[in-house]
């Protein structure tokens, strides 16, 4: 009876800022760092009583982080209420709950018995993520290991999490998880929709491109439903790259408008649920989704420096209340930077198309380059299609020059370390080494992981050069998938990397 059901975490390569606002679009990457969340019934049959008063339980178990809580659930009103001791609740997760099950109530309008049945056996949820969300590098330092990915290996699957220290955030603050920047809320939301959404029969995750119960493919519905109940547990509508990434995998994406959630922000305390979750499915959702991965023997990494964290939600609000300080020139930076954003797009695409019609001379170049530094790369472009490939390679690196620069802008002007000082000597670094192609600070930018995009084999010096600065390589590369059905709990499977047994696009 268990369904178990993965989403993959993000890496927003282009895009940061102005992917909050349409038109503009953001790049970003799927990677094998995956959410898992298992769904079983808690009894093998229903207890008579939970059918004279229609409540069920509902267990939330987070192994990692040696937590679980218990709800009841109304089957009149679908809300979840706690029972548990423990004050530490998760919002996102409890959303999720409520809305893929009024989901439910809404496709299945005219056989509430069966579907009662099936809840009223209880809900046991678990949810499991990653190594690669969170950060372990205090425990590898405390053991003395060295600082690189093989150090990572060495952990158990699913690791248990440790917190930063309380009095780093403040005297009366919760500790927090440290974590590496992946979007572990959004891949944890939509895998919790996805698998309840397949338990209860509402989608078909071996299938979900098909056109499904709403009149769209299934896929859509847990997009629209992992959106909703992510928006709401973070209390604002985000961009919502990150969910929309974690359901279709990487893609060139542009934000949908706002006002498709106001409805559900305003109605959420009046409202059946059902009666809401019915309006945002048929809500005019005009976010843009194109397909885009890296092109071929490019890989993606990441490296995680030290230097703490960044608040994502601090570093926006400064940029906005730039924006509006200083607009003149907020929309030319964001003009600039808009136009650099395309140009590495086009690059990049254009690297495809090039691997797709000229393989062997494309596979000759990367691997030539793969040993090179980028200012020695002209010396193979013998050759017309070979200069064409190293052409686009040049001006990859120069259209990602110009994003690094636009951004420092908009930090000074913000007032806000977009890109520190500290980073950008990193990364300037990086982007001198031996295969590299590019280098960013992902998203919002920060203190949290860097990234870079590297050519053929010239991962092992780059490790090497990381480690040297002081910064931890990780596990996390590129795969383009989104939402799967897995083929059963990663932790008896041996599943730790998102490879799984059904993928979709």
């Amino acid at each position: 009876m268990a369904v178990v059901a993965s989403a993959p975490g993000k890496v927003l390569m282009t895009g940061g800022y102005l992917v909050l606002e349409k038109p503009n679009a953001g790049l970003v990457l799927s990677t094998n760092a995956r959410f898992y969340a298992i769904v079983k019934p808690i009894n093998e049959e229903v207890k008579l009583e939970s059918w004279a008063w229609k409540w069920t339980d509902v267990k939330l178990t987070s192994p990692q982080l040696s937590r679980e809580s218990m709800y009841k659930l109304s089957l009149n009103h679908l809300t979840l209420q706690s029972v548990s001791a423990s004050d530490s609740r998760n919002p996102f997760v409890e959303h999720a709950i409520q809305y893929a099950i009024a989901a439910a109530h809404l496709a299945t309008e005219k056989d509430k018995e069966s579907l009662h049945k099936l809840l009223l056996q209880g809900l046991d949820i678990t949810i499991l993520g990653s190594n690669d969300f969170y950060s372990y590098r205090n425990q590898i330092e405390s053991a003395g290991l060295p600082l690189i990915p093989e150090s990572l290996g060495t952990l158990a699957p699913f690791a248990s999490i440790t917190f930063n220290d309380a009095e780093s955030n403040g005297a009366n603050s919760k500790p927090e998880v440290a974590k590496t920047g992946l979007g572990s809320s959004a891949a944890m939301t939509t895998a919790v929709v996805a698998a309840l959404l397949h338990y209860l029969g509402v989608v078909d995750l071996s299938d979900p491109c098909k056109e499904g119960k709403f009149g769209c493919s299934d896929l859509d519905v847990i997009h629209m439903i992992a959106q909703t109940s992510h928006c709401l547990a973070q209390g604002k509508v985000g961009s919502g790259f990150d969910v929309s990434c974690a359901v279709y995998g990487s893609q060139r994406y542009v934000r949908f408008s706002p006002e498709v959630l106001s409805f559900a922000q305003v109605a959420v305390t009046g409202l059946p649920l059902n009666e809401v979750i019915g309006t945002i499915l048929k809500g005019k959702w005009d976010n843009e989704r194109t397909e885009f991965s890296l092109p071929p023997l490019m890989n993606l990494f990441l490296g995680e420096p030290g230097s703490g964290g960044s608040s994502t939600p601090s570093m926006v609000g400064a940029v906005k209340k730039w924006q509006m300080s200083d607009p003149e020139k907020a929309r030319e930076n964001w003009q600039k930077l808009s136009d650099a954003n395309l140009e590495l797009e086009t690059k990049l695409n254009g690297l495809s198309k090039l691997a797709k019609d000229h393989w062997d001379v494309y596979l000759g170049v990367i691997k030539s380059c793969s040993v090179l530094t980028s200012e020695k790369w002209v010396l193979h472009a013998t050759e017309p299609i070979n200069e064409a490939i190293i052409k686009e390679l040049l001006e990859a690196r120069e259209a990602m020059l110009r994003i690094r620069i636009l951004m420092r802008q908009m930090g000074e002007g913000a007032s806000v370390p977009i890109e520190p000082e500290s980073q950008t000597q990193l990364l300037d670094s990086t982007m001198s080494a031996e295969g590299v192609l590019l280098a960013g600070v992902p998203g919002a930018g920060g203190f949290d992981a860097i990234f870079a995009i590297t050519l053929g084999d010239s991962d092992s010096k780059l490790t090497q050069a990381w480690s040297s600065h002081n910064v931890l390589a990780l596990l996390v590369r590129e795969d383009p998938h989104g939402v799967c059905l897995e083929s059963g709990d990663p932790r008896t499977t041996g599943i730790t990397s998102g490879v799984s047994s059904i993928h979709f696009e």
